[in-house]
């Protein structure tokens, strides 16, 4: 099922998707919901977030393709980082071009994993059960301030400008990312057409690991990282972040 949040009416709501429309639920989206009967348009709502997170955590050099072309050692465990809370951004919203010192500023297309039980210390084998779905992201991050005091990466600076964690526009419940291929589009072009297979750590390898570190919250999301294909954007670019089963998030950057 492709589970959403929307907004309607000035009311925030969630339900699932059914061809183009929204069935609208009640209740809890990670725990007990119903059907309210209520049927939507989809050209009458305003798309959200489709969860909340507490915590968004970002992968580093988790695509071998990726690896392999810079030179970088397969690492031995997952490399993280976070992104602020305040640059979560919805499908079909912008992206903030931040202030020109900043410098340029590059998409990211991947694949996000949303949290649907309390994960602290899981054992490889029961981190599937902890995974609610499956959903488009993109990790914008703003490539020459991430290294320009070569004594500090900023990886949370560089990460989290307003919008720069976009994701969405639904949650897929029922995926394999082993079968599935992500493609990004900018300005109308696709830069990134990659499988998902070609990670190292696969997601509910990603769930056990980090949960050794990290209390996992329902809601909160991983993003997987990213593989060949990465370039700037210019203001006014539209930018699509489309995989196989979920859906594409779009966005137009500046």
């Amino acid at each position: 099922m492709k589970w959403l949040r929307f907004r309607h009416g000035g009311t925030v709501g969630f339900g699932c998707l059914d061809g183009d429309a929204v069935l609208v639920h009640e209740g809890s989206l990670f725990g007990s919901k119903r059907p309210t009967g209520e049927r939507l348009a989809i050209d009458t709502i305003d798309w959200l977030t489709p969860c909340d997170p507490r915590t968004m955590i970002g992968l580093w050099n988790n695509f071998r393709a990726l690896a392999d072309k810079n030179g970088w050692a397969v690492p031995a465990e997952p490399l993280y980082f976070l992104k602020a809370p305040g640059s979560w951004c919805a499908h079909r919203a912008p992206i903030p071009a931040p202030p020109a010192e900043v410098g340029r500023v590059a998409y990211e297309g991947e694949l996000a994993v949303v949290i649907g039980r309390r994960a602290h210390r899981v054992a490889p084998e029961e981190a599937a059960a902890h995974i609610f779905g499956y959903t488009c992201a993109n990790d914008v991050t703003a490539i020459e301030l991430l290294n320009r005091d070569p004594a500090f990466p900023q990886w949370t600076r560089a990460k989290s400008f307003p919008g720069f964690g976009a994701f969405g526009p639904v949650i897929e419940t029922v995926f394999d990312p082993a079968a599935a291929t992500l493609r990004t589009r900018a300005a109308g072009r696709e830069r990134q057409n990659y499988a998902l297979a070609d990670m190292i750590f696969a997601p509910a390898e990603l769930v056990s690991r980090i949960s050794q570190d990290l209390v996992l919250e329902p809601g909160d999301v991983i993003l997987c990282g990213t593989s060949l294909g990465v370039l700037p954007m210019k203001p006014g670019s539209a930018v699509e972040v489309e995989i196989d089963g979920i859906g594409t998030l779009a966005n137009v950057y500046g």
